[in-house]
């Protein structure tokens, strides 16, 4: 009797070992499933960001801006290519409140940037009050008043409701058409020496 009963109680000594392996590799599974599933969705995130990023591109030297070839693509759309210049920028004319405005198109700038003297064209002047913001320029931090522009065209594209930084004309010599722009197209890419812009 006390051979039989040592027999069973090893085997079912076993059946708990067994079941908690089973237990046990069914929670490695799981957390290794959720870690998968995780992982897959932040990759995809993180590739639909890339596909909206480009190198930045950074100098702030003022040349006349190239024309924007325009072209419609549908009725819907409408995309602007706009050549490379000799720096390897990319220049073009825009419009604020009807003013035409010089821009460099600067994947690396959150926002439009717009230098004093611009910013005067179209009426909007900062009181020293209004510079309460510190941006980072290729040039150092300085201080920024934040605004928000009705509207924004560039070849006829058109933008509303965009948000923009002034920066003393010492700071900035040339304006920036930055994300706060960019990124309510779309697309933006650059392809064969140029930039494409897409509504």
């Amino acid at each position: 009797m006390k051979a039989v009963t040592a027999a069973v109680s090893r085997d079912f000594a076993a059946d708990v070992v067994i079941s908690a392996g089973v237990r046990i590799e069914c929670g490695v599974m799981r957390n290794i499933m959720i870690f998968a599933a995780l992982m897959a969705g932040l990759g995809t995130l993180m590739a639909q960001m890339a596909d909206k990023m480009t190198p930045a591109l950074a100098n702030t030297v003022t040349h006349k801006a190239a024309p924007a070839v325009e072209t419609v693509a549908q009725a819907s759309s409408r995309s602007i290519s706009i050549p490379r210049d000799a720096r390897g920028h990319f220049e073009t004319e825009g419009r604020i409140e009807g003013q035409r405005i010089g821009f460099m198109v600067d994947t690396g700038a959150s926002m439009i940037a717009l230098n004093e003297a611009s910013a005067a064209r179209f009426g909007l002047r900062p009181t020293p009050r209004d510079y309460n913001a510190r941006v980072t320029t290729a040039n150092g931090t300085v201080k920024a008043a934040h605004t928000r522009l009705a509207m924004v065209e560039v070849g006829g594209i058109i933008v509303r409701d965009v948000d923009a930084m002034v920066l003393p004309d010492e700071a900035l010599s040339e304006n920036l058409l930055g994300l706060s722009f960019l990124s309510k197209l779309k697309r933006f890419e650059y392809a064969n020496g140029t930039m494409v812009l897409e509504q």
